[in-house]
């Protein structure tokens, strides 16, 4: 099982948010078969059943083994990963394009050049996984906090500038292209569970 798996096929991201899917994938963290989850979701063995084919259909779980129980066989399954996210690439036709009015300060700009960092990582993990390869990527996620606005726009330019330094430096004719986003941002605060 994958931590992440990025769903780029139209079909499977409308199978994976129909709400009872989401929630048998949710159970199969753990290997479970229909009877065991219906039992969780209650609903009946033969439609969990039928969730479990379409999910099964679009790669969003797979078969861990199979028990004969009787006249029948019991098929266990288990999620293909822990979580999944939408590439935008599923929807193609309205898609974000971050070469669509470019502005370094609108938060529009910074969710399309997130949306692209989205269906450029989730094709290259798809095209890596076939190669049974792995991708070679570097993040770096920080928090700050500026003690006032004139403080962030001042951080900002330092950024961009040192930026600018170590692109100009490192930058080659030759070899393969690397994309580099950086972003600033507020900060959400997750609800504390209790």
């Amino acid at each position: 099982m994958h931590d992440i798996a990025v769903i780029e096929d139209p079909a499977a991201a409308e199978a994976s948010l129909d709400p009872m899917r989401t929630r048998l994938l949710a159970e199969l963290a753990e290997p479970g078969s229909a009877t065991t989850l219906a039992a969780k979701v209650g609903l009946a063995r033969q439609k969990v059943n039928y969730h479990l084919k379409t999910l099964e259909k679009h790669g969003l779980v797979e078969l861990v083994e199979e028990r004969k129980k009787g006249n029948f066989t019991e098929r266990v399954m288990r999620a293909s990963a822990a979580s999944y996210v939408i590439s935008p690439s599923a929807l193609s036709a309205v898609q974000p394009d971050p070469a669509h009015a470019p502005d370094q300060l609108s938060a529009r700009w910074l969710l399309a050049l997130g949306a692209r960092m989205v269906r450029e990582v989730g094709a290259l993990l798809t095209g890596a996984a076939k190669a049974r390869k792995r991708v070679a990527t570097f993040a770096l996620d920080a928090e700050v906090r500026f003690a006032s606005a004139a403080d962030r726009a001042a951080f900002t330019e330092e950024l961009a500038q040192a930026a600018a330094v170590l692109i100009g430096k490192y930058h080659s004719q030759e070899g393969r292209d690397h994309r580099l986003l950086i972003a600033v941002h507020p900060a959400v605060k997750e609800p504390e569970h209790g």
